[in-house]
């Protein structure tokens, strides 16, 4: 298995019975290939409800998530106009969001729409940041240069402040408490000294540190 879908797979263990879950765009995406039926997937353009990518003579341009990406509606899915969709966001009815990040402070600040010489648009960000009852971040742990995207403060444009709840990466996962950046989980072969060597923050080591599943 990839590290992206490694990730997506492990993100999406957060998610209870009969959830309501809006994933971003990437690595979050993938999420929906390993959750219980009964987990109902949420897009911001408007429908509770999407089902799997759609293909060939699925694919109908009516159904498209937030990304642009074709699907197909599950049975029972419910369509609604954007302000309805944002509205069920910002109620606090999300169980949880799961997206993409830039960089991630140790206070749990999200920037993930901007970074020098690059600016998407926010997107529903900032309002799953606010509205998700848990904000799950699933990212690769460092830059492609090997940088670290864990900060002790985010140097890119902020999406939402204190707001991340877990991080979930190829090498591990960190939980975002009051005392600080709680490493809970890594993955076979590595140490704790090696995930500290790639994130700015100084750890905290739960002392139940678990191995990641790989299977």
């Amino acid at each position: 298995m990839d590290n992206r879908r490694f990730i997506a797979r492990r993100a999406a263990q957060y998610f209870n019975e009969g959830d309501t879950v809006n994933l971003g765009i990437g690595i979050p995406s993938a999420c929906s290939d390993y959750v219980d039926p009964t987990i109902a997937f949420q897009t911001e353009n408007g429908m509770i409800g999407v089902g799997p990518v759609a293909k060939k003579l699925a694919i109908c341009d009516t159904y498209q998530n937030a990304g642009g990406i074709n699907f197909v509606p599950v049975m029972g899915a419910s369509a609604f106009d954007t302000a309805y969709s944002f509205a069920v966001i910002r109620s606090g009815r999300m169980a949880a969001t799961v997206l993409g990040a830039l960089q991630v402070a140790e206070n749990g600040d999200i920037a993930n729409w901007a970074s020098p010489g690059r600016a998407f648009g926010m997107g529903g960000a900032m309002d799953l940041c606010n509205g998700a009852r848990k904000v799950i971040v699933a990212m690769e742990l460092t830059t492609k240069k090997g940088e670290p995207k864990i900060l002790k403060k985010c140097t890119y444009p902020l999406t939402a402040q204190g707001c991340v709840n877990h991080i979930v990466t190829e090498q591990c996962v960190i939980d975002v408490t009051p005392e600080g950046l709680k490493l809970v989980e890594i993955r076979a072969g590595k140490t704790p000294e090696d995930i500290q060597a790639q994130v700015e923050p100084t750890l905290i080591i739960a002392d139940d540190l678990k191995i990641m599943d790989e299977e």
